[in-house]
């Protein structure tokens, strides 16, 4: 009995805000945001092409040989005592093999009092996820196309069951350096349980995320719009408390339309500054936004903000997201430069 409440609980942390596409999947820690800059643009960006090697870790064609010997380091104070965080290097082996890229995420669920079916308490216990991956890309010959793939290796543990699987990461972006443009679609968490929790092998969080962004010309602006959860269209759902009951006493629920279904499935964010040593993030999750959104009370959530400072050779980047009047989130990072 504990055990089953302990794995609902567990997972419902870490899909919290996942809504309607979550609860169905295995190892869902493997979407969360993995660094400041992807957090305060709302999440799950995808296009950043340059020297932060943490955005191979969702999208293995932007490993560049901009990332050459940088490390990256991120943590993330989640909601209720979860914490999580990643790490992220990229080499330059040699021209003809190019860039190599590993990374690893991990999260700690914190610690749960035990109790027995009668109420009666037990030891305390824990949960933790983790995930390797090693990245690499590739430059289409005479082209502008980049293709890479992440090859991951997934250990979960929640109380005293555990489960290892494996997944792979597809992406392919277009960088226009003329336009400072990119564009990039990710097939994610393709894979598998090697051995389930129990006896029951349950799927990944596939996940299919397109994106564009551009550096304004003559503004030192860059823009950026995701479309996240491709694979599947109908993710929104009707709220019970937002349902109408006339004086009659019938009750007509949310109605969903074509319009909602869309705005769904979109990010946006902007970087001011975004090449010098400070640089300020704004973005906004629709979704987010939607789904965690009070009737008749203001709670700014799906809203985002961050900024980084680069100070020779580290970066220092800071991220806060709004979720609702009782859950934030803040997020830190550190980029060195090793060269």
């Amino acid at each position: 009995m504990t055990q089953k409440v302990f794995l609902v609980v567990s997972l419902l942390l870490s899909q919290l805000l996942l809504a309607q596409i979550g609860g169905r999947t295995t190892y869902q820690f493997l979407n969360l945001v993995n660094s400041p800059r992807m957090a305060a643009l709302g999440g799950k960006v995808v296009t950043n092409y340059d020297y932060d090697p943490t955005q191979g870790l969702f999208n293995p064609a932007s490993i560049n040989p901009e990332m050459d010997n940088q490390l990256s380091l991120n943590y993330t104070n989640y909601i209720g005592d979860v914490n999580y965080g990643t790490a992220a290097y990229a080499y330059l082996w040699d021209r003809r093999t190019q860039v190599l890229h590993m990374g690893a995420t991990y999260v700690n669920y914190g610690k749960f009092d035990g109790y027995d079916e009668l109420g009666n308490p037990t030891s305390s216990f824990s949960g933790g996820e983790v995930a390797i991956s090693f990245g690499h890309a590739r430059n289409i010959a005479f082209t502008n196309f980049h293709v890479g793939v992440n090859v991951k290796l997934i250990s979960s543990t929640l109380e005293n069951y555990s489960s290892f699987g494996g997944a792979l990461d597809i992406g392919l972006m277009y960088v226009y350096e003329d336009w400072d443009l990119q564009i990039t679609g990710v097939a994610r968490n393709i894979g598998t349980q090697f051995t389930p929790y129990h006896e029951e092998y349950e799927p990944l969080p596939f996940e299919m995320i397109f994106g564009i962004s551009q550096t304004l010309e003559n503004i030192p602006i860059r823009w950026h719009f995701t479309l996240e959860n491709m694979q599947q269209w109908n993710i929104a759902f009707a709220n019970p408390a937002r349902a109408d009951t006339n004086l009659e006493g019938e009750t007509t629920q949310e109605k969903i339309t074509f319009v909602d279904q869309t705005f769904r499935h979109m990010i946006a964010g902007i970087e001011l500054f975004p090449e010098s040593g400070f640089n300020i993030r704004l973005g906004y999750n629709f979704r987010r936004g939607e789904e965690l959104r009070i009737v008749d009370r203001r709670t700014f959530a799906g809203i985002s903000a961050g900024f980084a400072i680069k100070l020779n050779k580290l970066r220092l980047s800071y991220s806060y997201s709004k979720y609702s009047s009782a859950a934030t989130s803040s997020f830190f990072g550190l980029n060195i430069d090793l060269q």
